[in-house]
């Protein structure tokens, strides 16, 4: 989710890390899965993206939920 509202936004992932106070590094590793954001972190995802962060937690539910439902 956060991949796809980033490009949306148009920003790379140094932009994304450097508006939400983290390591471009970090941004990737939440990309790919290897790592999971704390709640002050998806806030500060959330506001750089200019997302509720309600909505990106939502659509991840949605998405882990349709991948265990077969």
């Amino acid at each position: 989710m956060l991949r796809m509202y980033r490009k949306q936004a148009g920003m790379t992932q140094e932009q994304l890390g450097f508006e939400a106070g983290v390591e471009r590094n970090y941004v990737s590793m939440l990309e790919l899965g290897q790592r999971q954001p704390t709640v002050g972190t998806l806030f500060s995802l959330a506001k750089a993206l200019q997302v509720r962060p309600s909505i990106l937690v939502a659509l991840l539910e949605e998405r882990l939920e349709a991948s265990s439902n077969p």
